[in-house]
């Protein structure tokens, strides 16, 4: 299973940015995918979630600005963030996690998209 993640880039504070992510792959059902982030010099923190049932969770520091969704037939996840500020810079991450056709449980990790908020 493999994770492409797209729409990063530079924007202005208060700006608006979409993320996409697509997993691909021998895929029998995906129970969740969400985004990651990592600034330098951080951890990783949790951005937000959507699960199989359309649960969601959000971190604290982006509640209210970002919005995960999801197109399942497109096994595609979206992360609507607006609102932008400085320190929301970080390498954002896909992650996604399921089963294959095999039966194999499987959590994959995209390569991570650039998303740099500057004026």
């Amino acid at each position: 299973v493999h994770l492409v993640e797209s729409g990063g880039g530079l924007v202005q504070p208060g700006g608006s940015l979409r993320l996409s992510c697509e997993a691909s792959g021998s895929i029998f059902s995906i129970n969740g995918m969400g985004w990651y982030r990592q600034a330098p010099g951080e951890q990783r923190e949790l951005v937000a979630i959507i699960h199989s049932d359309d649960s969601t969770n959000y971190g604290d520091s982006v509640k209210g600005r970002f919005t995960i969704s999801r197109v399942n037939a497109e096994n595609t996840v979206y992360l609507q963030m607006n609102s932008l500020k400085p320190w929301d810079t970080a390498v954002y991450y896909c992650n996604g996690w399921g089963y294959e056709h095999n039966s194999k449980t499987y959590n994959t990790w995209g390569q991570g998209t650039q998303v740099t908020v500057s004026s």
